[in-house]
């Protein structure tokens, strides 16, 4: 959308498009578990599947709510734009689209956040910009130290009801960048109280099948068949669900831009690439624990590597490196990063990154970054089909609570891409062809499945069948290092304030 409307709004020539379609067009059905489905090609009789859901493509379901990517063309087709001044004196420019109404019908409220949490807000009731202009309007910025990143939100809202829009609908708006973010730089550094001289974790590897590393109030346990961290205990509170592990990912369940394009069956060698453990060794090291991890891919022709380094609080940094021989052909990837499966008690999400609906690298002009406090339920969105869902891009920090305020936080030194359900990658993938699979017939799992990515692959959209996203969004196979740090945390769980 962003790349098409740069275009229509920059030559006089081009007046708009059309989106296939406006609304989905498959009618509620019961499924075969009794559960309420929208039905699709397939359905109803064994003659009418040939185009699967291709009924599906609609901006608005069926229902007449507004799929994740209508807010992303929500935000393109609005006729009120901010940009840039002098930002340093507080003067923002707002061009006033329409051919024909000028701004008076509407306020503007503004607001300065820092880090993601609002210090300072401002309204105007006159907003004096008549058709096809653009005035200079001056904000009180005054006094506000250029410290962290900060970033001006800009809404306007109508004044009175007009048609079916009520009082305070937002009718525009933007964010900009004041001040940029500054990530950190991932040095882990063990933590102390007081005076106290600080307590070096131990490594036990007498365990024929698994290398723990201990200290005062955390456990990690390596599995030495697959190298992997298969349990993480901080206090009494387990991290990974039992059976599971972090474990490096490649993968999503195909999006139906995914099976146009055939990528479900272009890209199956990065569903399991066979990782073969070749050496698992640790040390201590200035107070540290390192453990490093070697794997050949040999599906892939390539090498990954993987090293955690450990504090004595638990505290571990993963380093995720992958080598390959550019001799070799193979496909592009959907991702590049890890998944941990933790247990479904792990229901409260706080990032700070773009939302508050999902976002991917080529859909998230109209997600603003700020600080959102949601729940791993509502992370979910059920397309007709089930598919990847529920991505937020751009992200500085995650964290992930159970209700007692326990739990981890994310963070990295770029930012990242992140997601968290209440289900398996393996369940909302249909496989090497579309199967008649339904969102409405699904079962949550009893697991939180958190990935983390350096980069997913965009979704595409650039027309309604195969193409795929522009070369910027696309992950080719080649060389990749990705770093982030996982903290054990105990925080007082926010107050929701997730809004659409």
């Amino acid at each position: 959308m962003k790349k098409y409307w740069d275009l229509i709004r920059k030559y006089s020539k081009f007046q708009g498009g059309f989106i296939w379609d406006f609304v989905d067009q498959s009618p509620r059905w019961i499924g075969k578990n009794g559960k309420t489905i929208y039905a699709y090609g397939g359905d109803f009789n064994r003659f009418d599947a040939s185009d699967k859901n291709g009924c599906n493509d609609g901006l608005v379901s069926s229902d007449r709510k507004l799929h994740p990517h209508a807010y992303e063309v929500k935000y393109f087709y609005q006729d009120i734009w901010t940009t840039a001044g002098n930002l340093k004196d507080g003067e923002i420019n707002v061009f006033n689209e329409n051919f024909f109404q000028d701004l008076s019908a509407y306020c503007m409220e503004w607001e300065i956040l820092r880090d993601g949490e609002i210090i300072r807000s401002g309204r105007m009731e006159q907003l004096s910009v008549m058709p096809r202009e653009k005035s200079t309007l001056k904000l009180n910025l005054d006094g506000i130290e250029r410290e962290g990143e900060l970033l001006l939100n800009v809404r306007y809202k109508l004044k009175q009801r007009e048609g079916l829009l009520p009082a305070g609908y937002i009718i525009a708006y933007d964010q900009l960048e004041l001040a940029p973010y500054k990530f950190p730089f991932m040095e882990l550094v063990n933590e102390k109280e007081g005076n106290s001289a600080i307590t070096v974790p131990e490594i036990n590897n007498e365990n024929k099948n698994c290398l723990t590393v201990r200290g005062e109030s955390f456990e990690v346990i390596f599995d030495k068949v697959s190298g992997y961290i298969s349990h993480y205990q901080f206090g009494s509170v387990s991290m990974i669900k039992e059976g599971e592990a972090l474990t490096p990912n490649f993968w999503r369940a195909p999006t139906d831009k995914d099976f146009g394009a055939k990528l479900q069956q272009k890209y199956a060698v990065w569903k399991e690439p066979e990782m073969n453990l070749v050496s698992l060794q640790h040390e201590k090291n200035d107070d540290f624990i390192t453990v490093r991890a070697i794997y050949n891919m040999e599906k892939v022709s390539a090498q990954l590597y993987l090293t955690y380094v450990i504090n004595n609080r638990g505290a571990i940094k993963v380093t995720q490196k992958m080598v390959v021989d550019k001799t070799a052909k193979n496909p592009n990837m959907f991702r590049f990063g890890m998944q941990l499966v933790m247990p479904k008690s792990f229901e409260y999400i706080s990032y700070y990154g773009r939302g508050p609906f999902e976002n991917y690298a080529d859909r998230k002009s109209g997600a603003c970054l700020g600080i959102y406090h949601q729940s791993v339920t509502e992370q979910f969105y059920g397309y007709v089909r089930p598919q990847e869902s529920g991505t937020k891009t751009d992200v500085r920090w995650w964290k992930l609570m159970d209700m007692a305020g326990n739990g981890l936080q994310f963070i990295a030194e770029i930012p990242f891409s992140a997601s968290a359900l209440h289900y398996g990658i393996s369940s909302l993938d249909d496989g090497w062809e579309k199967r008649q699979s339904h969102s409405g017939e699904l079962v949550e799992e009893d697991i939180t499945n958190f990935c983390i990515d350096k980069k997913q692959m965009g979704i595409g959209c650039i027309d309604s069948w195969g193409a795929l996203p522009e070369a910027q969004y696309m992950i080719p196979y080649d060389n990749y290092e990705f770093s982030f740090m996982i903290e054990p945390i105990k925080h007082n769980l926010p107050v929701a304030r997730t809004t659409y």
